[in-house]
């Protein structure tokens, strides 16, 4: 798979940008603040139709205009494919392949992205919600219909705090709809947890690899930590384990006025030596950790829907130290596309620039 153009059309501080980008190696140059993060952000936001940035996406219109636009081409299987993206102010998008007007879920399996930026790199130390977010894009990019389940479970969650918070105002329980809503939310809920722990078991495979080469002598292993399972992996497990934990906790849900158990609350542990990184690891073990989650990300993609991904890395390769930019560029195989934001050239060696596409982006412009 490869990206052979992208135009930008007032997207955030890009007003008119054209890149053809034919090459295999792709680097983006310029000070901070210039647009080369927005550039990557495109890219992955024609593969996702997410931002990694925002929730938002009223904030990738540039301030002075009524609507954004992101136009691609891809070469996919040998085969050129346009795609065409518009979001407006009133919230209204369009979405085209090939000229012709599609769905989100046929417009996001076109092209596979893996990104890694240096907000990445803070994912051991970071949030829960950071994790999940990091495998719920990962799960997306090989499963297109996940990010649905996504969305129908935090519909159905809203819709139970919203009955629990009327008992605050007084109202009386309506304890068939809370029925109801629970057993839509095993449905759906079970399902998510299920594929997040299949596709962890996955990725941690290629990662204990990969992260081996690195380390040298260290051991990860990755844990899909869900407050109602104890190792269960199978569906039928998760489901009967959901319903006793919400029958348990009911009086606390109903006390607290909102959802408490769900993937929305599960987390990602991660054991460097069977010790827990999140806690006791160092910055670089850290790094190394997300390295190789990051490449195996790439292979996984590859392995499960036959198209190789393009690699975005923004601005990451300053924060990695010499023995870890220079795994991480002999990773990259001459069947990955890969494009780089740097501020200037001067990480990279020679060899490596020989056969390199040189952009230089000022105010949201090729210069």
């Amino acid at each position: 798979m490869k990206l052979v153009k992208l135009k930008l059309s007032n997207y955030r501080n890009c007003k008119d940008l054209e890149l053809n980008p034919e090459c295999d190696k792709v680097l983006i140059i310029g000070k901070n603040a210039q647009g080369k993060t927005n550039i990557l952000e495109s890219i992955y936001f024609l593969s996702t139709l997410k931002s990694p940035r925002t929730s938002n996406n009223i904030e990738i219109i540039n301030f002075q205009s009524e609507s954004a636009q992101i136009n691609a081409e891809v070469i996919k299987s040998n085969t050129s494919v346009e795609l065409d993206y518009v979001y407006t102010k009133e919230k209204t998008r369009s979405l085209k392949i090939n000229g012709v007007k599609t769905t989100p879920k046929n417009f996001k399996q076109v092209l596979k992205t893996v990104l890694f930026s240096t907000n990445d790199l803070l994912l051991l130390r970071g949030n829960p919600s950071d994790r999940r977010d990091w495998l719920d894009r990962a799960i997306s990019q090989i499963y297109p219909a996940y990010d649905e389940r996504l969305s129908k479970y935090d519909k159905i969650r809203i819709q139970k705090n919203n009955l629990l918070k009327e008992l605050v105002k007084g109202a009386s329980l309506d304890e068939t709809l809370l029925d109801v809503l629970n057993e839509q939310l095993v449905i759906c809920g079970s399902n998510i947890i299920y594929l997040r722990i299949k596709f962890l078991s996955e990725i941690e495979r290629i990662a204990r690899e990969k992260h081996r080469i690195i380390s040298e002598t260290e051991e990860l292993r990755l844990k899909y930590d869900c407050s109602f399972l104890d190792g269960e992996t199978e569906l039928e497990d998760i489901v009967k384990n959901f319903k006793i934990s919400l029958d348990e906790r009911r009086t606390e849900e109903i006390r607290r006025a909102q959802a408490c158990v769900g993937p929305h609350r599960d987390d990602i542990l991660f054991y460097i030596n069977d010790n827990e990184a999140t806690k006791f690891a160092s910055q670089g073990q850290q790094r190394t950790v997300v390295l190789a989650l990051k490449l195996s990300e790439l292979d996984i993609i590859t392995e499960k829907t036959g198209d190789e991904p393009i690699l975005l890395l923004d601005d990451v390769l300053a924060e990695l130290d010499d023995i870890r930019q220079n795994y991480l560029l002999k990773s990259i195989t001459n069947a990955t596309q890969v494009v780089i934001t740097s501020v200037d050239t001067l990480l990279f060696e020679d060899e490596f620039l020989k056969d390199v596409k040189i952009y230089k982006i000022e105010n949201g412009a090729v210069v």
